[in-house]
């Protein structure tokens, strides 16, 4: 699973700070990661300079092997908290998504021509 970071330019994007948000994409996607190809994540501060509320904002989207990309977006007063926000709502998505491919594999297999 390739991670790529994105920041604005209202954010410094060091080298900590990329290291850091690639260890919470890889280890909230750990369970699923088999099935990604790419994570994108982008970070922004909204208000700049100026400090507001929720204003940091972090989109995570997720390439998934044989299927469409799928994105969240969340808002937070830091971006450590967005981050971990919009991983947490990814892992959450994707788990949804895998698990209606799951289900719906069962469903074809149950209502298939059965040998016997």
């Amino acid at each position: 699973m390739q991670v790529q970071i994105n920041t604005d330019h209202n954010i410094d994007g060091r080298e900590s700070l990329v290291a850091r948000i690639t260890e919470i994409v890889e280890s909230s996607l750990s369970r699923v990661s088999a099935h990604i190809t790419r994570v994108e994540v982008h970070v922004t501060d909204e208000d700049g300079r100026k400090s507001g509320q929720n204003d940091k904002r972090c989109v995570m989207e997720a390439r998934i092997e044989g299927r469409q990309p799928v994105a969240v977006t969340e808002h937070a007063n830091t971006l450590h908290e967005a981050v971990n926000g919009a991983a947490e709502r990814l892992t959450h998505l994707i788990d949804s998504v895998l698990g209606r491919a799951v289900q719906s594999e069962r469903s074809r297999d149950s209502f298939g021509p059965k040998s016997g």
